[in-house]
């Protein structure tokens, strides 16, 4: 009897249990269905064609280059109802958006500096929207608050971008961005008690702030027209010098260049204030350097210490009239020399420190020695010099990582750094020169133990045989049966290496099973000017060789495979993501283009886009580069039919970098074209620009989506602790 009652009891609750996962099962399927069905928006098409050496080219979008239209306006409305409503349908979104904010709150340290007899840092208790600048005579004893950036808006979109001290350490010039965009704006405040002056300039951009005397060097445009300020293109770039006290429209003009509209010139002083430097680009990469004695701002005499725009020549610092120079000149991978003020020629430049198999990424003079900081392998190497050049010692480092900066004075002992790698959070050390001592002076206290995984570095073929590092980081504990959910990530352009680094947005993926991959593609600086160059202009095809290929590598390696695979990148990342789906739809499962380059063939006409042709090239260049871009350009290479990836392309409405444009008009025809059943989705955040500056609360909001979005279509079931 008692063996029926269980059998009953037993059979009762497996018809149970199946009923309920029946249930689930349905209240899935149903989630999905609701999640992926969508009406996109209708736009508009105009008969827009453009004819580059006899070719006609249509751009039917070209209206929603219109950032001030309220056409375009309803669209990107209309657009980001869709996105939000399915987001709010990913069961696991809310619980993935409190996971992060949990983890994100914990206390956050920059690296302190010395400024005349006070040291300042950056802290950001955990989430608030802006970190806060705190100043102290003693690193000892409490410190008090500076600047307080989160008192400048009430949402925590008004950023910090810039700060200036002057020598007597009496004043701080803070410049400052609204929502996202890269006009500045300079204000100054009296250190000893806080108190704001009434000093105010306008219309800043790509600009220092460098202080002589009683006021300050800034780089401005003229004000722009009201429909110009967030896409119009950016032309004479000037510098000036603000006297305390006046009003802008009074501030002296100390260079320009009447001929060269598509300039951009940085002024910057050497640390003993002996003498005005001016960096001119017309690029992101290379420059003229212009160095003039100070003593008064009426008789300016600049001499051309070099010219040309295809290196790079940074001055370090001084001793005397002898100029310490970094630059790439004759080294591609980097080299400091010695330049006499008197006797420039380059002809007479002789090596300080020659080139080495790593790549030199700064040069400092701190405590009296060089400080010198190399790229091996894309981790930071760091090594001390004598003002002669002759070598010392290394600093070494508490793992393979990042150093970030060595911030120090050039007569005193102390300084300070920072360092991170994948799976170390960002922490301070403390540093004695004399002793090449460093202690650990902050250490950051996230819910995270780097026990449970792992990192490492692989070397893939790319397709024409090169060598391609990538770091890769998972779970001790998963399987590699090839089925492993992933996400690739990588930049390739403009001579920036990506370095290991902490990141919590990264953490919620990697603590629910999830791979993280990052390739350091040609394009960027992780091995030099070459490897810079293997990736631009009429090489630009390596870089995306180069990703498509990493994607090989985790597939052949069994760590995921084509239904598991999520790519991202920003930027020129997102052109990254955008001409690899374009060019392989049918090798990732997820995309993830982030303020993307996606029209090639018109990037150069907004704002700053001319300074990137050094990269790309034009397509007004010749009928070669024009077939070149056009062959690669995202939003030229999408197909009729074609089933293209899950697609999330994030971009902000007050981005002046990477104008929204480029992403308004591949996604509208990314919807129009798609064959597929996959999401095609646009997330346009509102008050922010392309990334820097922007608030906490704004982060983990995006992080939340863009990560439920790549889990969700990778098929992951994450789970959250209560």
């Amino acid at each position: 009897m008692i063996y029926q009652i269980n059998q009953i009891n037993f059979k009762d609750m497996k018809a149970r249990f199946l009923l309920f996962i029946f249930t689930i099962s349905l209240f899935m399927t149903s989630c999905v269905q609701n999640v992926n069905h969508f009406n996109y928006p209708i736009a508009k098409k105009v008969d827009t064609v453009d004819v580059y050496f006899g070719n006609e080219v249509a751009d039917p979008y070209r209206w929603l280059e219109d950032d001030n239209s309220e056409e375009t306006a309803q669209w990107v409305e209309a657009e980001n109802k869709i996105t939000r409503d399915y987001l709010s349908k990913i069961p696991f979104r809310q619980a993935l958006e409190d996971r992060l904010t949990e983890i994100w709150n914990y206390p956050k340290y920059g690296v302190p500096f010395k400024k005349g007899d006070n040291y300042f840092f950056f802290k950001n208790d955990g989430v608030q929207n802006q970190s806060v600048l705190y100043v102290t005579p003693d690193l000892n004893q409490d410190a008090r608050v500076m600047l307080d950036p989160n008192k400048l808006s009430d949402d925590g979109t008004v950023a910090l971008a810039g700060l200036g001290f002057s020598k007597d350490g009496k004043y701080l010039a803070y410049s400052t961005a609204s929502g996202g965009s890269d006009w500045n704006e300079i204000f100054v405040m009296q250190i000893a008690d806080g108190k704001m002056l009434d000093d105010h300039i306008e219309w800043v951009k790509f600009s220092g702030i460098s202080w002589w005397k009683d006021g300050f060097f800034y780089s401005s445009y003229d004000e722009p027209k009201k429909d110009d300020v967030l896409s119009g293109q950016n032309q004479f770039h000037k510098i000036y010098y603000h006297k305390l006290g006046d009003n802008q429209k009074n501030d002296m003009l100390v260079f320009q260049n009447e001929d060269q509209p598509l300039r951009n010139y940085y002024a910057y002083l050497n640390e003993d204030k002996t003498f005005l430097f001016i960096n001119e680009t017309e690029s992101t990469s290379g420059n003229s350097l212009y160095a003039a004695r100070i003593e008064d701002l009426n008789n300016l005499n600049f001499k051309l210490i070099a010219k040309g725009f295809d290196n790079e020549f940074n001055i370090v610092d001084n001793i005397g009239d002898i100029l310490i120079i970094r630059t790439n000149y004759l080294a591609p991978k980097g080299k400091l020399v010695i330049v006499d003020y008197n006797n420039p020629d380059i002809d007479n430049w002789k090596d300080l420190i020659g080139e080495k198999d790593d790549v030199l990424e700064s040069a400092d003079i701190v405590g009296g020695k060089l400080f010198t900081k190399y790229l091996k392998d894309a981790s930071s190497k760091a090594y001390f010099y004598s003002l002669d050049g002759e070598y010392l010692t290394e600093l070494k480092l508490p793992a393979i990582g990042t150093l970030s900066g060595f911030n120090g004075n050039k007569d005193e002992n102390e300084a300070f750094y920072g360092f991170t790698s994948f799976t170390y959070p960002s922490s301070v050390y403390k540093f004695n020169i004399d002793k090449n001592k460093s202690e650990l002076y902050k250490k950051s206290d996230v819910d995270f133990n780097p026990d449970e995984y792992v990192t490492k570095q692989v070397f893939y073929p790319s397709k024409d045989g090169t060598l391609i590092p990538m770091f890769i980081v998972h779970k001790a504990s998963i399987e590699m049966d090839g089925k492993n959910p992933t996400m690739l990530y990588a930049y390739g352009g403009f001579n920036i290496s990506l370095t290991p680094s902490f990141s919590i947005s990264r953490l919620s993926f990697l603590e629910q099973g999830g791979v993280f991959a990052m390739a350091n593609l040609r394009g960027g600086g992780e091995y030099g000017e070459e490897w810079h160059e293997a990736g631009t202009k009429m090489k630009k095809q390596n870089v995306f060789d180069d990703f498509i290929y990493a994607a090989k590598y985790l597939f052949e390696n069994k760590y995921t495979y084509e239904d598991k695979l999520a790519i991202a990148g920003g930027s020129n990342g997102g052109l990254l993501v955008g001409a690899c789906m374009t060019q392989q739809p049918d090798m990732f499962k997820v995309a993830i283009p982030m303020v993307g380059v996606l029209d090639m063939l018109r990037y150069h006409k907004f704002t700053i886009g001319w300074a990137w042709a050094s990269d790309y090239g034009r397509s007004d260049d010749s009928e070669e580069m024009f077939n070149y871009l056009y062959g690669y350009s995202p939003l030229h290479n999408i197909k009729k039919g074609v089933e293209y990836p899950a697609t999330l392309a994030i971009t902000a409405d007050h981005d002046d970098r990477v104008v929204p444009a480029h992403t308004f008009k591949f996604m509208a025809t990314l919807q129009e074209n798609d064959g597929g059943k996959n999401p095609i989705l646009v997330r346009v955040e509102t008050k922010a620009g392309h990334g820097a500056g922007k608030p906490t609360a704004k982060q983990i909001e995006e992080t939340a989506d863009m990560y439920s979005f790549i889990m969700f279509n990778l098929g992951m079931e994450p789970v959250f602790e209560n």
